[in-house]
């Protein structure tokens, strides 16, 4: 299997052409400006890559241009989750056979309060299911928007079972307490809170890194802050994070893209969601280009 990934990792967005489907060149064009600007690794096809709002076809096509595209598949994990334990099986299985570094798992999200021994089920399937191409699996972590906890009695039920395959952990709940919880379960369980701001914390061996969706933002910042302690660095990373507070994250992670390259395109959503509004990206831009500003200076 893979070797654990580790460090500052995007939750990169994925850019929509006009007829929804992914843009699969400009997406190729941002993953390589990441990995060679400061990310250790990608998150492809998580929340921030919309991936619950594309088909099974369309994430699948978005794997394969990774693949075909020769980026570094040992630094990239892939969201393969799904409502449906058949298309969760066939995602992580496409991504196994491809090459992924690994999985990252949402829970079966559309069913409330199920037994923990329906989400080991489902856990069991995958495991099972890709057994010929042991793919690493990390659990995703995100209650208010999955309605369903890893919480850490399951989490160690999990290792139990499989301890081979469940590697490590996203977390996306904002909680440091579960996480530090959930990274106590087993020494080298590799927990990535999903801010920027829990870096430090990486750093005295507490966590793996971060998962970040202002990642696609502030990498080159992320990034001195994760290999020397850079504190002014990791202050504005965190400035540009704290600039989508009370904003919604993955629309306006898209605004500020197509601001920082240039690219309109950028900035277009799939449905459900909403572009940024005119208002929100003025004073995020705004606020973007004053800690860049302050920076460079």
């Amino acid at each position: 299997m893979s070797k654990t990934l580790s460090g500052v990792i995007a939750a990169i967005a994925t850019p929509i052409e006009e007829s929804g489907a992914p843009d699969l060149a400009r997406a190729m064009k941002l993953a390589r400006f990441l990995l060679d600007n400061g990310c250790d690794g990608l998150n492809v096809l998580g929340t921030t890559g919309e991936a619950t709002s594309f088909s099974l076809a369309e994430r699948k096509a978005v794997m394969d241009a990774y693949k075909s595209n020769g980026l570094p598949l040992d630094r990239l994990m892939v969201g393969t989750g799904a409502a449906a334990v058949s298309d969760a099986v066939a995602l992580t299985k496409h991504a196994a056979e491809l090459g992924f570094a690994g999985a990252l798992v949402l829970p079966p999200f559309y069913y409330k309060g199920v037994p923990d021994d329906g989400l080991a089920a489902y856990i069991d399937v995958l495991v099972q299911a890709t057994a010929a191409t042991p793919i690493p699996l990390y659990l995703y972590h995100y209650p208010a928007m999955s309605g369903l906890p890893w919480h850490r009695a399951l989490i160690e039920r999990l290792l139990k079972a499989h301890p081979t395959r469940i590697v490590g952990l996203k977390d996306s709940s904002g909680d440091m307490n579960y996480a530090r919880a959930a990274a106590a379960v087993k020494p080298g369980f590799a927990v990535f809170p999903s801010t920027e701001a829990a870096l430090f914390d990486a750093r005295r061996g507490d966590f793996a890194g971060c998962i970040s969706a202002t990642a696609n933002l502030n990498a080159d910042l992320c990034q001195r802050a994760w290999a020397s302690g850079d504190a002014a660095s990791l202050d504005a990373a965190v400035t540009i994070r704290k600039l989508f507070e009370g904003k919604p994250l993955v629309s306006g992670v898209k605004a500020l893209l197509a601001h920082i390259h240039g690219d309109q395109a950028l900035g277009r959503m799939k449905p459900p969601l909403a572009p940024f509004s005119a208002a929100d990206r003025a004073a995020v831009t705004a606020g973007y280009d004053g800690v860049r500003a302050r920076k460079v200076a």
